[in-house]
């Protein structure tokens, strides 16, 4: 990180601690980073870090509201403007996979606070970001049915959570394999699958 961090206003300096956190998180495990590292890793003192973040959960907490903000926006976009609801959610599902591989700490520091026993502000924003992202798919899936590209007897609940489950798993192997790049390569096959299962006969 660069000796600019040190200059930076205030509102600049959150963003790229952030940045530096799900940075960190793509090469070694989420709980074990500590605001000292975060700290090296911009090249500031704790200190420093701590005036405009006062505690490590504080630091969590941004991170997660950055990971919801980029990610919801993200497949927002990949499914603006296509009519089709069968297209926009393919268009989602690839765009999802591919704000995995760009930030492989995001699923790690997700994972991490799902597991943890407490409700922490963080794992409130998770939570929220699922049901958000859920929301999205009902909409599209009740759109897919209507117009007859999706089997009117599906079952628009597990449609949408075998959907979120499916990335989920593509996530998961890659991490297990220690290659992200497996997930841009899979992704495309599991979604065929998918589709096949869901969509219309006709």
């Amino acid at each position: 990180m660069n000796t600019h961090v040190k200059h930076l206003p205030a509102d600049e300096r959150r963003a790229v601690t952030v940045e530096a956190v799900v940075e960190l998180a793509g090469s070694q495990n989420p709980s074990e980073i500590t605001t000292a590292a975060i700290a090296k890793h911009m090249n500031l003192t704790q200190g420093a870090l701590f005036r405009h973040f006062p505690t490590k959960d504080a630091i969590w907490q941004a991170v997660m509201e950055w990971v919801a903000e980029r990610l919801l926006a993200r497949i927002d976009c990949a499914a603006q403007g296509i009519e089709s609801p069968l297209a926009a959610m393919q268009a989602i599902f690839m765009s999802h996979v591919e704000f995995v591989a760009e930030h492989p700490g995001v699923p790690r520091m997700m994972f991490g606070e799902l597991q943890r026993a407490e409700q922490t502000a963080p794992k409130r924003i998770v939570q929220a970001l699922i049901r958000r992202y859920g929301e999205r798919l009902h909409r599209l899936i009740e759109a897919g049915k209507a117009c007859g590209e999706l089997s009117a007897a599906l079952d628009t609940e597990a449609a949408a959570t075998l959907f979120i489950g499916t990335i989920q798993g593509l996530v998961m192997q890659s991490l297990l394999a220690g290659n992200v790049e497996r997930i841009r390569h899979d992704a495309p096959r599991v979604f065929a699958i998918y589709q096949r299962g869901i969509r219309s006969a006709q």
